[in-house]
């Protein structure tokens, strides 16, 4: 038995012989409700699975035909690789025929065959005129060209045509890709006796074994996989592509609903906001107008939605064009993801398209340049496209998880590279060129100060704390700016300091007069005028040592104090605060707060009362 299995869908009229002919095709009767029964008519979803003569596994969704069910007819046809058509000969094609056709088209199913039904109701001229009219209404669809099959459910004629016909059109198709992202749209839960909750879909995009932990998106739930059933038989690894039955467990039957999502944790973005082309079917009554409240069907979900049209006041039938759709609630959505739009009151298909970007910004109306990015996005270019979104740069693992891009993506991505952090190269110049605007500015504020503490550029670039320490240093090492003393400064600043005269030369001035026992700096800041800007730069400089908060001494004194210190010890062996008040004919404090000073530049160490040289 091959792992690889295919799904079809059906389409067409109510009561054109849909469930009928999957019953005669696999001896499973789809129509599994009480009410389906009595009703006569499909009104959920119904699941049948078949092995063509190739040995080929296939499942078969079979869908509603009625208006009032057709969302139901949306969900099936997520994930289908084709679609069988139905149309009852004795009726011929309908209303509702269009419309499904019509949804096919807007889905992108383009692989199908039609088959022209209850054939043994009709007798062939009438049977040849109904072929006619049925190649005439595939002309303009997905489906122009496609095999058209006479069939009877009662009487057999045509099956083996059409296994054969199916088994030949999915000799095209190609397995689904695994691309380690599973997720299953769920499109049924139910509970069963013994097992607990159920939930069934067409899983996409990865695989998913027995024992995972999933998430429920997007209600962010953690359930695990306790049993996998594909086609009433039990498995250890499902494939992309089948249809599967997941028991769960970890939540209950009343906290899981179609248009749920089941995926690997972390994997799938919830979103309210997604960007899209749209195409608006031709045959519609109405355009679509900016400020619409539709419907949206995509996968198994149903959700109301304003359509934002980004480049005009509305998309006329037969035209597409770029909207940003902004949903009711979260849903679960990625990109690519085909959709449909429904008026929902008189109930009509409008337009239908695929997601673009699933977390797109809010955007401005009628710019060329969303709509070029869009363009350049749904080319194919998303990582690119992706990262200009962030300007103050995003982690590369961040960027990878957004785009559900595989890792060596990143190797033709044109990106400034800081660390784990990329910035696209225009996002990455601007914000070089502030960073040297903003320290050019500080500096001409402040031009006696060496330069800009390091978390007030930081918080000016609007950088995270996580993200700034590499910027910066790639910031120094371009040459654009450099760290001094945990300052930032341009390269060739230097701090403006007038010595020759002004407040600064009178505070040398003064500090010079009594060079063992100054005034304290607020003293003499007092008297001269300078402020503590002078005195900052003046210590920057190192034309005061500031040994604490009060005290500073001229360059010359604290040269020539630390000399008779180093000589006291050499002399004696140590020195007290005493021995050095006395020898610099100064008084206690400023003597304790050098000593102190000393102590901290690991010239001195104090043992007792007594210093000596720190070794």
């Amino acid at each position: 038995m091959s792992d690889h299995s295919f799904v079809v869908g059906t389409a067409g009229h109510i009561d054109h012989g849909k469930s009928t002919l999957i019953t005669a095709l696999t001896g499973i009767d789809p129509d599994r409700l009480d009410e389906e029964k009595r009703r006569g008519m499909t009104i959920d979803l119904g699941f049948a699975h078949m092995r063509l003569p190739g040995g080929r596994e296939v499942g078969i969704v079979d869908v509603p035909g009625h208006a009032r069910f057709i969302r139901n007819m949306l969900a099936g046809t997520h994930g289908v690789d084709a679609v069988m058509l139905v149309v009852a000969a004795d009726e011929g094609v309908m209303p509702q025929t269009r419309e499904h056709l019509e949804i096919v088209d807007l889905l992108d199913v383009s692989r199908g065959l039609v088959v022209i039904s209850k054939v043994d109701l009709v007798d062939e001229a009438w049977l040849e005129l109904v072929t006619a009219e049925v190649r005439e209404a595939l002309k303009e669809t997905a489906l122009a060209g496609a095999v058209v099959l006479p069939v009877s459910a009662v009487t057999g004629r045509g099956l083996s045509e059409l296994k054969a016909a199916l088994d030949e059109l999915l000799d095209e198709a190609t397995p689904r890709a695994d691309v380690g992202r599973p997720r299953l749209p769920v499109d049924r839960v139910f509970t069963m006796s013994g097992f607990g909750t159920v939930a069934t879909g067409t899983l996409a995009d990865g695989s998913i074994n027995v024992g995972d932990e999933l998430e429920v998106v997007p209600r962010r739930r953690l359930v695990r996989v306790r049993g996998l059933q594909r086609h009433n038989h039990s498995v250890e690894t499902a494939l992309p592509g089948s249809r599967v039955a997941a028991n769960i467990a970890g939540v209950e039957k009343s906290e899981l609903a179609r248009g749920d999502v089941l995926a690997l944790p972390g994997s799938l973005q919830s979103t309210r906001r997604i960007d899209a082309k749209v195409r608006v079917v031709a045959s519609a009554p109405r355009p679509v107008r900016h400020g619409a409240e539709l419907q949206l069907h995509t996968g198994t979900t149903e959700v109301g939605c304003r359509v934002i049209v980004l480049d005009g006041d509305a998309i006329e039938p037969g035209e597409a064009g770029w909207v940003q759709l902004y949903l009711d609630r979260t849903v679960a959505a990625a990109p690519n993801d085909r959709f449909v739009l429904r008026v929902p009151s008189p109930s009509l298909t409008l337009a239908g398209g695929r997601f673009v970007d699933v977390a797109p910004r809010k955007h401005a109306r009628h710019d060329t340049a969303v709509s070029e990015s869009l363009g350049r996005r749904a080319a194919g270019d998303v990582l690119q496209e992706e990262l200009r979104k962030y300007p103050r740069g995003v982690a590369a693992s961040a960027l990878l998880k957004a785009t559900m891009a595989p890792d060596s993506d990143l190797e033709g991505l044109r990106a400034h590279r800081v660390g784990e952090w990329l910035y696209a190269d225009e996002a990455w110049n601007a914000l070089a060129s502030q960073a040297t605007d903003e320290v050019a500015a500080y500096h001409a504020a402040h031009p006696m100060r060496h330069g800009m503490a390091r978390e007030e550029l930081r918080s000016r670039l609007r950088l995270t704390s996580s993200s700034f320490p590499a910027v910066l240093a790639s910031l120094v090492g371009e040459g654009r700016l450099e760290e001094r003393d945990g300052a930032i400064a341009a390269p060739d600043h230097q701090v403006a300091v007038q010595t020759s005269d002004g407040p600064a030369a009178r505070l040398l001035q003064l500090l010079g007069e009594h060079p063992f026992a100054p005034p304290s700096l607020s003293e003499a800041m007092e008297r001269t005028g300078a402020g503590p800007e002078v005195v900052r730069a003046l210590a920057q400089r190192g034309e005061v040592v500031r040994v604490s908060d009060e005290i500073g001494f001229t360059r010359a004194a604290y040269a020539e104090a630390v000399a008779i210190v180093k000589d006291l010890i050499a002399t004696s062996g140590s020195v007290t605060v005493a021995q050095l008040r006395d020898r610099m004919g100064a008084s206690r404090r400023p003597v304790l707060a050098l000593l102190e000073h000393l102590d901290g530049e690991r010239v001195t160490r104090r043992v007792g009362d007594q210093r000596v040289l720190f070794r």
